[in-house]
């Protein structure tokens, strides 16, 4: 925590400093903004979080074309704190906005996207609307398998967030089935006593 601390100092020292030299919508005070509310999420201060967040996003709102990719991020941060808040009908709203930007913005397979799918599949999950996540991590599943080398560890991820849905709606075969493509990807690069691998084991 004392690295946080001293982490924040540092920034809002240079925030001031900002704050004195440049205009009160200048785009770098939007991101000084960002970097203290993301210090806040790392620190679990969420409502500190939130409040800079939503500063930076209202810099950026009105500086960029609504489709910006700034913009995309500033509903995901915000989408973020909400999930950790557990305010999940807040996080799926921001969330739902951020992607519809990406959706614009990115091409079909982009990586990001598939992040994005994630953090709604996640939402879903949260909220115990099993079908939905589901839907949601297959999609983000297709990009990922697309996107990446068969074994790349974010891959592995993928399968188990497939596995874990199908585990919690009792379809323990179909679990099992996504927990050992899961399992099998991580054994590859990783030294067997790696702690991902112990995590896949618990699975």
């Amino acid at each position: 925590m004392g690295d946080y601390s001293k982490a924040l100092e540092f920034y809002e020292k240079a925030h001031k400093i900002r704050e004195n030299a440049l205009p009160s919508n200048h785009s770098d005070l939007a991101s000084s903004y960002n970097i203290i509310g993301q210090v806040y999420v790392n620190m679990g201060d969420y409502s500190k979080a939130l409040e800079f967040y939503e500063k930076s996003y209202k810099i950026v709102e009105k500086a960029l074309p609504p489709n910006h990719p700034h913009l995309a991020t500033s509903y995901g941060n915000i989408g973020q704190v909400y999930h950790n808040m557990g305010d999940y009908s807040k996080a799926l709203e921001f969330y739902e906005k951020a992607h519809k930007i990406k959706e614009k913005a990115l091409p079909p397979n982009h990586p990001d996207l598939a992040i994005s799918y994630n953090n709604i599949g996640q939402v879903y999950v949260n909220m115990g609307d099993y079908s939905k996540a589901l839907e949601f991590y297959e999609k983000s599943h297709k990009i990922v398998e697309k996107a990446l080398p068969p074994n790349h560890p974010d891959l592995a991820t993928s399968y188990n967030n497939i596995g874990q849905v199908y585990n919690s709606i009792g379809d323990y075969s179909k679990a099992l089935e996504f927990y050992e493509k899961s399992h099998k990807i991580l054994e590859k690069p990783l030294p067997p006593n790696h702690p991902l691998l112990a995590s896949s084991y618990n699975s």
